[in-house]
């Protein structure tokens, strides 16, 4: 079955005869849409669905994946995922994914990361890889300074590091995010051997990773908040914002800011504080050890910034 199949068939399990308004009666072997079901909603046969499903189709137009993604009731970024896989599978009009890339920050984006001295600050690129940050980002999440390069990845410091996985108060919803922002990119480059290697690492040694993976969620990053529990500022609510940065392909800048006046943003300057006074690891050289936060000097991949100096959060 290919990846276009995998995901019908699991968007169709997702949906309920009830939630499209079609009778419920009757015993169900499966949960979800029955193939008739969707096929009598997308306006299409039940023989195309099976063969759409088992990768036997050799042509779709883009008005029947539509038909199918609105049947189903997609989202915008599931529907894109839906017509790269009709693109991937040769069986559309879309382009195929482009080969990758070296990934390479531009200067005037670490000018722009050095002057974000009060909000920790990323940059991400294809599969989450970490590919520059700021002091505070360092101070919050880890010392990446100290990881090797294949470790400096969102996705993995999530699953795989408990010092990372530690400060999220819901991990398992930051997660799932995390394995859909990741399958949303697979869908983009499909044939991305980095890609491979990380989800071949992650289902390996993490069960969560492995159900979540086969689930075929798929998500655009997006704005939200997320509480985090943090070994020397405590407690903070942040809110965050991925950008695109149009001076490069595929790289987006992650932000995290605090509420003005709240807790949070008292320990987030308290934390900016405590960054600028700590001696930073030089960033050149990966050393492959791990820190917990709040227990190592932080470092970037830019020259650091003195932070605002604060004091530590009220309890």
């Amino acid at each position: 079955m290919t990846d276009l199949g995998e995901f019908l068939r699991a968007c169709r399990a997702r949906v309920s005869a009830e939630q499209v308004g079609l009778p419920t009666s009757g015993h169900r072997r499966v949960p979800g849409l029955r193939r008739e079901e969707l096929a009598s909603l997308a306006g299409v046969s039940v023989d195309y669905v099976v063969r759409l499903e088992q990768g036997r189709v050799k042509s779709a137009s883009p008005a029947i994946l539509t038909a199918l993604a609105r049947a189903l009731g997609l989202r915008p970024d599931e529907e894109e995922y839906l017509l790269r896989c009709a693109a991937e599978a040769g069986i559309s009009g879309g382009t195929k994914s482009a080969a990758t890339r070296k990934q390479q920050v531009p200067q005037a984006t670490r000018v722009l990361l050095d002057s974000m001295v009060n909000v920790p600050a990323l940059v991400l690129g294809r599969r989450m890889d970490i590919l520059a940050w700021n002091s505070l980002s360092a101070a919050l999440f880890t010392d990446y300074s100290q990881l090797p390069a294949k470790q400096r990845n969102h996705i993995w410091l999530t699953f795989l590091a408990p010092e990372v996985r530690g400060l999220y108060e819901n991990w398992e919803k930051v997660a799932q995010e995390c394995v859909a922002y990741l399958r949303m990119d697979a869908g983009r480059y499909p044939n991305d051997p980095e890609l491979a290697r990380l989800v071949g690492e992650l289902s390996m040694k993490d069960p969560d990773f492995r159900r979540w993976w086969s689930d075929h969620r798929v998500r655009a990053q997006r704005p939200g908040r997320k509480e985090f529990v943090h070994a020397v500022a405590g407690e903070l609510s942040l809110d965050f914002q991925v950008l695109d940065l149009r001076s490069a392909t595929d790289q987006s800048l992650l932000v995290y800011t605090a509420e003005p006046n709240s807790a949070s943003e008292q320990a987030l300057t308290f934390l900016a504080g405590w960054a600028a006074t700590e001696t930073p690891t030089p960033a050149a050289e990966a050393t492959g050890s791990s820190r917990r936060p709040g227990t190592a000097p932080p470092a970037g991949d830019s020259k650091e910034q003195p932070g605002a100096q604060g004091t530590p959060p009220a309890n």
